[in-house]
Formats: structure tokens, sequence, C-alpha cells
């Protein structure tokens, strides 16, 4: 069992490079199949997740070449068939994006259902409305998803609800669809930018991806392009919320500071400095800090994907602090793995009450999740003792590297197969 061994108490000190954007890089490479001519993609990250989304290129007909660890040349010209294998849904969620690059190619895919994950229920009924208002007919059986069309029709969409994986699903849809369409209330996530501007790269006519209003005029085919991927915001307020809590003093390269600004104001209210430059963050994590409140929204404000991690620093904040989980429901099960090294922290549904204390104690915890794992990582690293961190399997799903970055800041983590 692939598990961490880490012994506590060190502040981490130095710099540490951003990898790029797991999820912006899921809805790239799926996107990357609509064009028949050669698409070069750099900057990917080397993590479980992307490498399961290559093989599922691969499965499905496309031709790649992995070039190196971050660099990956896709060709779409070769594909066979339409139809996603039931085991890459079940490995890798995000493989519902090739129901929208496939839709949007060839009118037509097949995908197994998604099922539940660790962090709630994520259901798709915006997707499917939006494949069904651009044309598409939804069948539903056997445990896959069907969708098929004559030809797709531009079409005004409003989304319910926010969806960031709708938002990139149905514009993928809608690249190659006759007319403009519209897609109001659209999420706003960098990572939505970023699958837009790649595939205008490409030769789509997307306007307002960004804003809540996203315009699509469709277009005859896709061509080839060359295309880097934007950094990592989790991983790099993982690293920010790491300097936070081991009282550090880490520089962050490779950011983008404006997609971090909500996580930069909640460590500057409990009194942390976090300095900006072009590239990168500096964070000096104070010897005290202050309780405060967070409330997970979309984009613009504070990300769920890093609720776990400023949980975590909050809990060696003093006083008592409020965190509200407002996107997904499930995402406190690392509470009670956080009580194992001396965490007070009350759940009431979507609500933890985080009470402060001095510090962690070493223990043996298993991540239940991605970003639970990265949260549980954080507090080993400040824990008094040894604490044995098994599952971290989810963590190599978006982190590349983790445990050797957090090596050369001074952490003293050793990584067990």
């Amino acid at each position: 069992m692939e598990q961490y061994i880490i012994e506590g108490g060190t502040p981490l000190r130095g710099e540490v490079t951003i990898s790029g954007a797991k999820n912006a890089a899921l809805g790239i490479l799926a996107a990357s199949i609509m064009s028949n001519e050669d698409v070069l993609i750099e900057n990917i990250p080397n993590v479980n997740d992307i490498n399961v989304m290559l093989e599922a290129i691969s499965h499905i007909g496309a031709k790649v070449d992995r070039i190196d660890a971050h660099t990956v040349q896709i060709n779409g010209s070769t594909i066979s068939k339409l139809e996603v294998a039931d085991d890459y849904m079940r490995r890798i969620r995000a493989s519902y994006y090739f129901i929208g690059s496939l839709l949007g190619k060839y009118c037509d895919a097949k995908v197994p259902l998604p099922g539940g994950c660790a962090i709630g229920a994520r259901p798709i009924d915006q997707h499917l409305k939006g494949f069904r208002a651009l044309g598409a007919e939804i069948e539903i059986g056997g445990g896959a998803l069907h969708a098929k069309a004559e030809s797709l029709r531009a079409a005004h969409i409003y989304f319910d609800v926010v969806t960031v994986g709708g938002t990139i699903n149905v514009m993928m849809a809608a690249v190659m669809a006759k007319g403009q369409t519209i897609i109001e209330n659209a999420a706003r996530e960098p990572h939505i930018v970023d699958v837009a501007n790649f595939l205008n790269s490409m030769g789509a006519k997307i306007k307002g991806a960004g804003t809540d209003t996203i315009r699509i005029r469709g277009v005859e085919a896709l061509h080839g392009t060359e295309y880097a991927i934007i950094p990592d915001q989790i991983e790099s307020g993982t690293f920010m919320c790491m300097a936070a809590a081991t009282r550090g003093d880490i520089l962050i390269k490779n950011v983008i500071p404006k997609h971090l600004e909500s996580i930069t104001a909640k460590l500057q209210e409990m009194g942390n400095e976090v300095q900006e430059f072009d590239e990168a963050v500096r964070v000096i994590g104070a010897v005290s800090q202050r309780h405060t409140d967070i409330k997970t929204l979309p984009y613009p404000g504070f990300p769920t994907d890093m609720q776990p991690q400023i949980t975590v620093a909050l809990a060696l904040a003093e006083g008592t602090s409020v965190v509200t989980e407002s996107i997904f429901e499930n995402r406190f099960k690392y509470v009670e793995e956080l009580a194992r090294m001396g965490g007070r922290i009350r759940v009431q549904g979507n609500v933890a009450v985080v009470d402060g204390i001095k510090g962690f104690s070493g223990a043996t915890v298993s991540a239940p999740d991605l970003r639970a794992g990265a949260a549980l990582v954080i507090a080993a690293l400040q824990a008094s003792g040894r604490t044995r961190i098994e599952e971290i399997g989810y963590i190599k799903r978006g982190y590349e590297d983790f445990d050797k970055k957090i090596a050369a800041l001074g952490g003293k983590i050793t990584y067990l197969q």
C-alpha cells in the first residue's frame, strides 16, 4: 500500500515551482481530439489523472505521442470508436468530457455514466440539458449515456446552477454547431478560460469565457495548434496553506496571482504575510494567527478544492473559525482523520466549527480523497512526531512529485510503496 511517512515540526522554507493545472488539462486533452491535425500541448502535469486521460484518448484510436513528461502531441484524425470504455470512467470522472468533444465533432458519443465520488454526488443533469438544447437525443441504458444528433444547432442555454464540468462540456459540443450559442450562468473558473483559449487557438470562436455569459459562433472545423496550460491554482494554494500552517516561508513560482486572490485574502486575514510578484507569490507564516470564517463559492469566491487545506491552517489559529461548504456534500470526511491528530473540529451538516489548537500530534491516518489527502499532509508537516498517511493514491491523482517538492522545502517526508 502506498503511503507517506512524515516527521513533522519543521517550518518549510525555500522555493517551489507549480505544475500545469490538472483541471484545465483534463478539459483541454478531451478537446484536443476535435481536430484532425496535430495538436501540441505543453505544461501538462505528470499526475495519474492525466495519464489515465491519455490512455482513454489512445483507446478510442487517436494518435498520442508523449514527447516528454509535460508535453504531448495528439492527432484526432485516426479515431476509430465513439465509445469510451467503462474502466476509464471508473478511474477518472473527467472522462465525461468525451461526451462534449465527440458529440461536437461527430454528433455521436457513448460514455459510461459517472457515479458518485468521495466528496458527494456530482449530477450531470445540466450537461444533458445543454446537449439536448443543441439538438442531441440522449439515451440512458446499460449503465451508459448515448448522445446522438443528425446535426447540432446553436441554442440559448441557461444553467440552473453554476457547473464547471457542464460549462466545459457544452462549450466543446457547441464550437461546431451551426449559428451562435449563448451559455448563461456559466462557470467562471480559470480553467474554463484556459479550455476556451485552447479551443480558440484551434479556430473556435468563443467570447466571454471568464464571465457568466459565453457566446460561441460555430465553425466548420478545428485545426492544429500549440498550447501551454496555465499553472495549477489549487496546487499553488496548497503550498500557500503549507507555509501558513508550518509557520514557514515559501516562494511559490509559476503562478498567476490573480487566480489566488481569494486564498491570499483569507491567509492575510489570519495574519500571514503574502507578497505578490508577476508570476510568483511568497507566503510567510505568522507565528500567531487569527481565526476567520470561510465559505466556499464558485470562482471568484473561495474554491471548494482549497477548503480542506485552509481548514488545517485554521485549526492552528487562535479562536474559533467557521467553514461553510456550499458546493459539495461529504467534503468534511477528513475531519475524523484530523481528530486522530488532535484536531478540534465539529461538523454540523455543511458547516465545520474549528477550535484552534497549539499543534497536531503524529498519528496513522487515511486520505479519503484528493484534496483531503493534501490537507492531511499539511497537518502532518506541522505535527509533533511521526504521521503515517495511507491511501495516498488519491493525492497522486492531482499533485505532481508532491513528496519531492515538500522534501526540497525541508519537509521530512518519505514515500513508501
